[in-house]
């Protein structure tokens, strides 16, 4: 059965951007006032990262701990190492809290390549890995799943996602067909997907199917992305100029989605995000506002 969750990035808790975000606390007290049951981690730290801190804080509120994003940079393998590392303590603090049915959700730095951060919603061929590089990553990809599997028990998937190195249609599907689809699965973000590819994410549920393991349910507003394109603002500018809106007010075709899901037999969570910066709106009510939404779909 699904069940519907948000996420701290929808309180500004957002890649370690810098800005007042409330805290932990307030966050998790809003969340499960407007409805939701379950969250992901957030940035390192914004939580509790000893076990029994951060079980406690959940459990009081009756929330169960889902995912938590990880920004290895798997194009590089003087690095591959430490990010390895890093997502094995992640996935050991998840499995700890939240059991095997965790996840790692795995991205790579969106301000880290500054052609790729410039360019978000608007990449080119020419501005992805060269094969070379491709073998690089999806390796890389590879050997960091089988480590949160073998040491964590959890699984991994893959997020598409403006300003990093997999944001198109193409650089996705080419992902998937080099890596091995009992280690690595896919986070469906709808928002992202809309936006980074250009594409319908209903076609992506028909399309991928039984990899798509993790869902983020989340808006996309077709003037903001319009703009952002004849502007050639970065990702981060788009967010700050509310591309991705509360849900049912953009483009997405969310009752579209959840028909397909259906009829992949989806059963996981949905969570919802509204990317924001520090600082923007008032999360609690469009939390509230995007629940209540949700529930006129059925969910």
């Amino acid at each position: 059965m699904i069940r519907i969750a948000n996420a701290p990035c929808s309180w500004g808790v957002i890649e370690n951007v810098a800005g007042e975000t409330g805290g932990y606390r307030r966050v998790l007290d809003e969340m499960t006032e407007a409805g939701y049951a379950g969250t992901e981690l957030g940035d390192w730290g914004f939580m509790p990262t000893e076990p029994d801190a951060l079980r406690a804080e959940l459990d009081s509120r009756g929330l169960a701990l889902l995912a938590s994003f990880s920004t290895p940079w798997l194009q590089d393998p003087a690095r591959h190492r430490q990010g390895e590392d890093d997502a094995v303590k992640i996935a050991k603090l998840l499995a700890a809290v939240g059991g095997p049915d965790t996840m790692i959700v795995l991205g790579n730095d969106p301000y880290g390549d500054p052609v790729r951060g410039k360019n978000a919603g608007r990449i080119t061929p020419e501005m992805g890995l060269g094969d070379e590089g491709w073998e690089v990553y999806a390796d890389a990809a590879n050997r960091l799943a089988r480590r949160v599997r073998d040491e964590a028990g959890i699984r991994t998937v893959v997020h598409q996602h403006l300003g990093t190195l997999i944001e198109t249609g193409a650089e996705v599907r080419r992902l998937m067909a080099m890596t091995d689809p009992d280690l690595l699965g896919i986070c469906l973000d709808t928002g992202h997907w809309t936006f980074g590819t250009g594409e319908n994410p209903v076609d992506a549920v028909r399309e991928f199917g039984d990899r798509i393991w993790h869902v983020h349910f989340k808006d996309a507003d077709p003037s903001v992305m319009a703009e952002s394109r004849r502007e050639e603002w970065d990702g981060l500018t788009s967010t700050g100029h509310g591309v991705f809106c509360e849900l049912g007010k953009g483009c997405v075709d969310f009752p579209g989605v959840l028909a397909a899901l259906g009829d992949i037999g989806y059963g996981g969570w949905i969570v919802v995000e509204q990317d924001i910066l520090p600082g923007m709106g008032n999360p609690k009510e469009s939390a509230q506002r995007n629940r209540e939404y949700l529930r006129t779909l059925g969910v």
